[in-house]
């Protein structure tokens, strides 16, 4: 399946604005800087396996080389889309930080 120019611009804008705004309220809430950052790899392995969770447990050998050969078949648009996610992630941390060294305390 083909993606264009538009789809691919609305992708990583949505990725990248979706996964600062849930680190920024992560960082609110749980007073955790880098939280969403430390947890987008395995959001990122959700979204892009096919896997049932339990299986990395039950299964680790077949679920992890199902898994490896997923993340090597995904397409440059993908890792485009994805590393934007992870992005916003790390921006909503350094937003975080720099309004607490400003004195805005969040919760």
């Amino acid at each position: 399946m083909q993606i264009t120019i538009i789809q691919m611009a609305v992708s990583v804008l949505l990725f990248f604005v979706l996964f600062f705004g849930i680190g920024f309220i992560l960082n609110m809430v749980l007073r955790m800087t880098w939280l969403m950052a430390a947890l987008y790899p395995i959001v990122v392995i959700f979204i892009i396996d096919q896997v049932k969770w339990y299986e990395y447990f039950s299964k680790p050998g077949e679920s992890l080389g199902r898994l490896w050969e997923r993340i090597l078949s995904l397409h440059a648009a993908d890792v485009i889309i994805l590393l934007s996610g992870f992005a916003g992630a790390v921006l909503s941390g350094i937003a975080i930080r720099i309004l607490r060294q400003k004195g805005y305390q969040m919760f």
